[in-house]
């Protein structure tokens, strides 16, 4: 096997350039995601607090579900 130098260095560039690539797609990735968990406390911050059950009727004694 014989391999140039020159391959190998650049081989080695490549495979650099890659992680660095990918850290930075990590690094985007988790940023995101963190804007959206900020996003959904907001949201679920809106929403009103504990609501009653219903004390009569056939729908909403048990479970209270909002749509």
């Amino acid at each position: 096997m014989d391999i140039s130098v020159s391959a190998m260095v650049s081989g080695a560039m490549q495979m650099q350039q890659a992680r660095v690539a990918q850290d930075v797609q990590v690094t985007m990735l988790k940023k995101a995601q963190d804007i959206q968990t900020t996003q959904a406390a907001a949201l679920l911050q809106t929403l009103p607090g504990n609501l009653p059950l219903a004390t009569q009727g056939t729908l909403g004694t048990q479970l209270n579900v909002m749509a």
